[in-house]
Protein backbone atom coordinates (compact mmCIF):
# COMPACT_ATOMS: atom_id res chain seq x y z
CA UNK A 1 0.00 0.00 0.00
CA UNK A 2 1.95 2.92 -1.38
CA UNK A 3 1.21 6.37 0.12
CA UNK A 4 3.07 8.06 -2.74
CA UNK A 5 0.70 6.48 -5.23
CA UNK A 6 -2.20 7.41 -2.98
CA UNK A 7 -1.04 11.03 -2.90
CA UNK A 8 -1.12 11.15 -6.70
CA UNK A 9 -4.66 9.75 -6.73
CA UNK A 10 -5.76 12.36 -4.22
CA UNK A 11 -4.05 15.23 -6.01
CA UNK A 12 -5.80 14.26 -9.25
CA UNK A 13 -9.18 14.64 -7.52
CA UNK A 14 -8.37 17.57 -5.26
CA UNK A 15 -10.25 20.83 -5.56
CA UNK A 16 -8.04 23.69 -4.30
CA UNK A 17 -11.11 25.90 -4.03
CA UNK A 18 -12.39 23.66 -1.20
CA UNK A 19 -9.22 23.84 0.91
CA UNK A 20 -9.93 27.07 2.75
CA UNK A 21 -13.38 25.99 3.94
CA UNK A 22 -12.19 22.50 4.93
CA UNK A 23 -9.30 23.91 6.94
CA UNK A 24 -11.49 26.52 8.59
CA UNK A 25 -13.98 23.83 9.65
CA UNK A 26 -11.12 22.10 11.48
CA UNK A 27 -10.11 25.41 13.11
CA UNK A 28 -7.06 25.57 10.81
CA UNK A 29 -5.36 22.82 12.80
CA UNK A 30 -4.64 20.70 9.71
CA UNK A 31 -3.76 21.10 6.05
CA UNK A 32 -6.07 19.67 3.39
CA UNK A 33 -5.66 18.80 -0.26
CA UNK A 34 -9.30 19.62 -0.94
CA UNK A 35 -10.70 16.12 -1.52
CA UNK A 36 -14.27 15.96 -0.22
CA UNK A 37 -15.59 12.89 1.60
CA UNK A 38 -17.67 11.32 -1.24
CA UNK A 39 -14.70 11.49 -3.61
CA UNK A 40 -12.35 10.30 -0.88
CA UNK A 41 -14.54 7.25 -0.26
CA UNK A 42 -14.51 6.41 -3.96
CA UNK A 43 -10.72 6.63 -4.13
CA UNK A 44 -10.44 4.45 -1.01
CA UNK A 45 -12.65 1.70 -2.40
CA UNK A 46 -10.44 1.25 -5.44
CA UNK A 47 -7.20 1.67 -3.54
CA UNK A 48 -8.09 -0.81 -0.77
CA UNK A 49 -9.52 -3.48 -3.06
CA UNK A 50 -6.29 -5.44 -3.82
CA UNK A 51 -5.19 -5.38 -0.17
CA UNK A 52 -8.34 -5.69 1.90
CA UNK A 53 -7.93 -9.43 2.53
CA UNK A 54 -4.29 -9.06 3.61
CA UNK A 55 -3.31 -8.70 7.29
CA UNK A 56 -3.51 -5.19 8.69
CA UNK A 57 -0.76 -3.05 7.18
CA UNK A 58 0.32 -0.97 10.17
CA UNK A 59 3.18 0.55 8.21
CA UNK A 60 0.63 2.03 5.83
CA UNK A 61 -1.45 3.36 8.73
CA UNK A 62 1.59 4.96 10.35
CA UNK A 63 2.73 6.49 7.07
CA UNK A 64 -0.74 7.97 6.54
CA UNK A 65 -0.59 9.46 10.02
CA UNK A 66 2.73 11.11 9.22
CA UNK A 67 1.40 12.78 6.08
CA UNK A 68 0.71 16.52 6.33
CA UNK A 69 -2.73 16.34 4.72
CA UNK A 70 -5.73 15.44 6.88
CA UNK A 71 -7.24 13.32 4.14
CA UNK A 72 -4.54 10.73 4.83
CA UNK A 73 -5.62 10.35 8.44
CA UNK A 74 -9.21 9.87 7.28
CA UNK A 75 -8.07 7.16 4.88
CA UNK A 76 -6.08 5.39 7.62
CA UNK A 77 -9.12 5.37 9.91
CA UNK A 78 -11.44 4.16 7.17
CA UNK A 79 -8.95 1.38 6.47
CA UNK A 80 -8.85 0.37 10.15
CA UNK A 81 -12.63 0.50 10.28
CA UNK A 82 -12.80 -2.00 7.43
CA UNK A 83 -10.27 -4.21 9.23
CA UNK A 84 -11.63 -3.69 12.75
CA UNK A 85 -12.75 -7.30 13.21
CA UNK A 86 -9.10 -8.29 12.87
CA UNK A 87 -7.93 -5.98 15.65
CA UNK A 88 -6.55 -7.62 18.79
CA UNK A 89 -5.77 -6.41 22.33
CA UNK A 90 -2.10 -6.11 21.41
CA UNK A 91 -3.06 -3.38 18.92
CA UNK A 92 -4.09 -1.01 21.71
CA UNK A 93 -0.66 0.59 21.96
CA UNK A 94 -0.70 1.48 18.26
CA UNK A 95 -4.23 2.85 18.46
CA UNK A 96 -3.36 4.87 21.54
CA UNK A 97 -0.46 6.46 19.69
CA UNK A 98 -2.79 7.40 16.83
CA UNK A 99 -5.29 8.87 19.28
CA UNK A 100 -2.64 11.03 20.91
CA UNK A 101 -1.08 12.26 17.66
CA UNK A 102 -2.76 14.93 15.54
CA UNK A 103 -5.71 14.70 17.93
CA UNK A 104 -8.95 16.46 17.22
CA UNK A 105 -12.62 15.52 17.46
CA UNK A 106 -12.76 14.18 13.91
CA UNK A 107 -10.09 11.54 14.52
CA UNK A 108 -11.13 10.73 18.09
CA UNK A 109 -14.79 10.22 17.14
CA UNK A 110 -13.84 7.60 14.57
CA UNK A 111 -11.13 5.92 16.60
CA UNK A 112 -13.49 5.45 19.57
CA UNK A 113 -15.68 3.04 17.61
CA UNK A 114 -12.69 1.23 16.14
CA UNK A 115 -11.28 0.79 19.64
CA UNK A 116 -14.73 -0.18 20.90
CA UNK A 117 -14.65 -3.15 18.57
CA UNK A 118 -11.74 -4.59 20.56
CA UNK A 119 -13.41 -4.10 23.95
CA UNK A 120 -16.56 -5.75 22.62
CA UNK A 121 -14.80 -8.91 21.46
CA UNK A 122 -12.18 -8.96 24.21
CA UNK A 123 -13.96 -8.00 27.44
CA UNK A 124 -10.73 -8.18 29.42
CA UNK A 125 -9.67 -4.97 27.68
CA UNK A 126 -12.48 -3.02 29.33
CA UNK A 127 -9.99 -2.26 32.08
CA UNK A 128 -8.05 -0.20 29.54
CA UNK A 129 -11.14 1.95 29.06
CA UNK A 130 -11.40 2.36 32.82
CA UNK A 131 -7.79 3.52 32.90
CA UNK A 132 -8.27 5.86 29.95
CA UNK A 133 -11.33 7.39 31.61
CA UNK A 134 -8.99 8.72 34.30
CA UNK A 135 -6.11 9.74 32.03
CA UNK A 136 -4.79 13.29 32.03
CA UNK A 137 -5.26 13.32 28.23
CA UNK A 138 -8.89 14.31 27.77
CA UNK A 139 -8.95 12.80 24.27
CA UNK A 140 -8.35 9.35 25.78
CA UNK A 141 -11.09 10.08 28.31
CA UNK A 142 -13.44 11.01 25.47
CA UNK A 143 -12.72 7.69 23.77
CA UNK A 144 -13.44 5.83 27.02
CA UNK A 145 -16.78 7.62 27.39
CA UNK A 146 -17.95 7.14 23.80
CA UNK A 147 -16.39 3.82 22.78
CA UNK A 148 -19.73 2.01 23.21
CA UNK A 149 -21.68 4.32 20.90
CA UNK A 150 -24.07 2.40 18.62
CA UNK A 151 -23.82 -0.75 20.72
CA UNK A 152 -27.50 -0.37 21.63
CA UNK A 153 -28.85 -3.13 23.89
CA UNK A 154 -25.38 -4.69 24.10
CA UNK A 155 -24.05 -1.67 25.98
CA UNK A 156 -22.25 -2.50 29.22
CA UNK A 157 -24.13 -0.06 31.46
CA UNK A 158 -21.89 -0.66 34.45
CA UNK A 159 -18.87 0.36 32.42
CA UNK A 160 -20.73 3.27 30.86
CA UNK A 161 -21.74 4.60 34.26
CA UNK A 162 -18.23 4.17 35.64
CA UNK A 163 -16.39 6.03 32.88
CA UNK A 164 -18.95 8.84 32.96
CA UNK A 165 -18.80 9.19 36.74
CA UNK A 166 -15.00 9.32 36.50
CA UNK A 167 -15.41 12.51 34.46
CA UNK A 168 -17.84 14.51 36.55
CA UNK A 169 -16.73 18.00 37.49
CA UNK A 170 -14.92 18.65 34.21
CA UNK A 171 -14.88 22.00 32.45
CA UNK A 172 -13.61 20.54 29.17
CA UNK A 173 -16.27 20.97 26.47
CA UNK A 174 -15.28 17.79 24.63
CA UNK A 175 -15.70 15.71 27.78
CA UNK A 176 -19.06 17.12 28.81
CA UNK A 177 -20.32 16.82 25.25
CA UNK A 178 -19.13 13.19 25.10
CA UNK A 179 -21.02 12.36 28.29
CA UNK A 180 -24.18 13.80 26.79
CA UNK A 181 -23.71 11.97 23.51
CA UNK A 182 -23.15 8.61 25.17
CA UNK A 183 -26.31 9.01 27.25
CA UNK A 184 -28.37 10.35 24.36
CA UNK A 185 -27.32 7.47 22.14
CA UNK A 186 -28.15 4.84 24.75
CA UNK A 187 -31.47 6.52 25.55
CA UNK A 188 -32.73 5.38 22.15
CA UNK A 189 -32.84 1.80 23.44
CA UNK A 190 -33.09 2.27 27.22
CA UNK A 191 -34.57 5.65 28.11
CA UNK A 192 -35.50 4.52 31.62
CA UNK A 193 -31.88 3.75 32.49
CA UNK A 194 -30.67 7.09 31.14
CA UNK A 195 -33.44 9.01 32.88
CA UNK A 196 -32.64 7.34 36.19
CA UNK A 197 -28.91 7.97 35.73
CA UNK A 198 -29.42 11.66 35.04
CA UNK A 199 -31.85 12.01 37.96
CA UNK A 200 -29.35 10.37 40.29
CA UNK A 201 -26.32 12.40 39.16
CA UNK A 202 -27.82 15.69 37.96
CA UNK A 203 -26.13 17.71 40.70
CA UNK A 204 -22.73 16.47 39.53
CA UNK A 205 -23.30 16.79 35.80
CA UNK A 206 -22.59 19.75 33.54
CA UNK A 207 -25.69 21.37 32.06
CA UNK A 208 -24.36 20.53 28.58
CA UNK A 209 -24.24 16.82 29.46
CA UNK A 210 -27.76 16.89 30.87
CA UNK A 211 -29.12 18.78 27.88
CA UNK A 212 -27.52 16.43 25.35
CA UNK A 213 -28.33 13.30 27.32
CA UNK A 214 -31.99 14.27 27.75
CA UNK A 215 -32.63 15.12 24.10
CA UNK A 216 -34.71 12.00 23.35
CA UNK A 217 -36.24 11.48 26.79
Amino acid sequence: MDTKMLLKLLENQADPAKVSAMEAYMKNKFSFLGVQKPILKKIEREFFKPFIKDPIDWTFVEECWQQPYREFQYIAMDYLDKKKKELRPEDFSKLKELAQTKSWWDSIDQLDRIIGEITFHYPETKNIMRQWSLDEDFWLRRIAIDHQLMRKELTDTNLLAEVICNNFGQTEFFINKAIGWSLRNYSKVNPDWVRAFIDQHASQMASLSIREGSKYL
